[in-house]
């Protein structure tokens, strides 16, 4: 796996040098302002690490996300390839309808593996993926290539804005890859051809596809385990929809802010957008029922409390096992469209999936690169994102929960930004919660907290050349919710802009963050008063121990 893929660059990762010498000297000298220890393999140990190994569950500014990331990813048996259904590659073929019928084939199988050898196969529509234990599976990144011809809204239609104007919402949804479960699809496309906004979550805008299945009891943030009103609906591997409603007070979405005077002052009621995205949607599988006792395979990620009416229910049939692996997705070049008018050349998305998973996969010229959309439990490992310019190259949104995004690249653009266009960078938005970014090299982009109360998420292990803007209308409110930590970060441009956390996101940490200065894009905090964040390890790199919070709380014992 080369360097890049690791967020690490330069003499830090290679043999004893000048500048590790004095990156070391720093560690030291900023140890003894925040309190951090030596470690007996070199580095530096802060103090919070020490403190959230005492209470991993419930730690005040630092999430657990020791449970992100499918479960695995699995090696399904081959049951297809890609040319006994037509597939060809000589570059004027389109191979889509080939590539999707033998989808179809091993949906009909129960699953397997669906190949692609090596070569370029022209596609003029797009591929999906709709039914559980479906793996795409090209011959490599470098071997195996998808040259895509058309954009979503030749291939759908326009995808307007349920917020109004002339916005496209392809730019920021929907896939030349698409994962997602058959009935989500078909409502989908048919709300967009319709002229309507389409129903995205797991129930969706209306809220009105979902039976409740039990109410739940109170309970705490880091719970394992709940007790339920009724278990005879749960049994040990089932999903269940976790949804939890907001008050008058609004102080569900005080709790997602960490709580105290600055959240319980702020006012909530003109956050339209915001307050759309209630309930709180999370799923999880049961993996024990003892009576009325049900045991979850992650910790709660927020407290349950009566007056929010706590409930398991039903939900929009998920995608789960379902995968794409060693291809690269290479777009037809076009200008990159002017901001929020994206025609919808995007790359790989998983929408209403759980336990899917993208490998060894690039993408190369897209408006948008790999998306997660009301995903979960999903991984993006070893992805790409390259060519002339996007508008995000990673989004998450609508309430996606415990992804793992490793091994990541943004490559620098290959053509200048045309007028009036955006970059992000790795997006964050809609009440997603406890997501993994980790071992990252952005080579342009930012960390886009992209308003909508984002709340426990972690960025580890990463190196970002800061030159992005985030985004976010004012009506979704914060930028930020609790427990938000940036671990071990270098940047390479010294551009501080939500990258250092301690004056703008409530109850966080930054740990590990080398010298970094306001410019371009300045933020002021959402909420007043003391925002409870901590600042430790501040002004080095690739010093701290553990060097990868998310490797590391995955060590922990359960």
């Amino acid at each position: 796996m080369s360097t890049a893929h690791h967020g690490r660059t330069g003499p830090l990762t290679g043999p004893l040098t000048r500048r590790t010498l004095l990156v070391g000297a720093t560690a030291v000298a900023a140890t003894a302002v925040t309190g951090g220890t030596a470690h007996a393999s070199g580095g530096q140990v802060p103090s919070l690490w020490r403190e959230f190994r005492r209470t991993p569950f419930t730690h005040p500014q630092i999430p657990y996300v020791g449970r992100a990331g499918a479960a695995r990813i699995r090696r399904l048996p081959v049951v297809a390839d890609v040319r006994a259904y037509g597939a060809v590659a000589d570059g004027v073929t389109d191979c889509a309808p080939a590539i999707n019928r033998a989808i179809a084939a091993a949906a009909r199988a129960g699953g397997g593996t669906v190949t692609i050898p090596p070569g370029t196969f022209r596609i003029d529509g797009l591929i999906r993926i709709g039914h559980d234990n479906v793996v795409l599976r090209g011959a490599g990144s470098g071997r195996t290539t998808l040259h895509a011809t058309k954009n979503l809204t030749e291939l759908i239609g326009p995808y307007g804005s349920r917020y109004g104007g002339t916005k496209s919402a392809w730019s920021w949804a929907g896939g030349l890859i698409w994962l997602a479960p058959e009935p989500r699809w078909d409502s989908l496309v048919a709300a967009i051809r319709a002229q309507a906004w389409p129903f995205e979550g797991w129930t969706g805008n209306k809220r009105d596809e979902w039976e409740q299945l039990t109410p739940v009891g109170p309970a705490r943030q880091g719970d394992w385990t709940v007790t339920v009103a009724d278990p005879s609906r749960l049994r040990p591997g089932r999903l269940v929809l976790l949804r939890i409603a907001d008050d008058p007070a609004h102080t569900l979405l005080q709790h997602m802010s960490g709580g105290g005077p600055g959240p319980a002052s702020y006012y909530w009621e003109d956050k339209t957008k915001l307050l759309s995205y209630v309930p709180y949607e999370w799923p999880v599988r049961v993996t024990a029922v003892r009576g009325r006792r049900v045991t979850l395979e992650r910790p709660l990620p927020l407290d349950l409390r009566p007056e929010w009416n706590p409930q398991f229910t039903t939900h929009v049939r998920e995608l789960t096992g379902s995968g794409v692996e060693g291809l690269t997705l290479d777009v037809m070049e076009t200008p990159q469209s002017p901001h929020l008018l994206d025609k919808g050349y995007n790359g790989v998305v998983l929408q209403c999936a759980y336990d899917c998973w993208v490998d060894d996969v690039t993408v190369r010229n897209v408006d948008n690169g790999f998306g997660l959309v009301a995903a979960s439990a999903c991984t993006l490992r070893r992805t790409r994102v390259g060519g002339r310019g996007e508008h995000h190259p990673y989004f998450c949104r609508e309430g996606s929960h415990d992804n793992l995004i490793e091994d990541f690249t943004v490559e620098q653009r290959t053509v200048p930004a045309p007028a009036d266009t955006q970059l992000h960078g790795i997006n964050v938005e809609g009440l997603s919660s406890h997501n993994v970014w980790s071992r990252g090299e952005m080579q342009m982009g930012t960390f886009d907290s992209h308003r909508g109360l984002p709340f426990a998420n972690v960025r580890t292990d990463i190196t970002v050349n800061n030159n992005g803007r985030h985004g976010g209308d004012a009506n979704a409110g914060p930028l930020f919710g609790a427990r938000f930590t940036h671990w071990n970060v270098r940047v390479t441009n010294g551009r501080a802009g939500l990258m250092r956390l301690d004056g703008l996101a409530p109850y966080s940490a930054t740990v590990g963050l080398n010298p970094v200065t306001d410019f371009d894009q300045i933020d002021v905090p959402d909420f007043t008063g003391d925002l409870n964040s901590r600042l430790e390890l501040y002004g080095t790199w690739d010093a701290v121990r553990p060097r990868n919070l998310y490797e590391a709380q995955r060590a922990l014992p359960r």
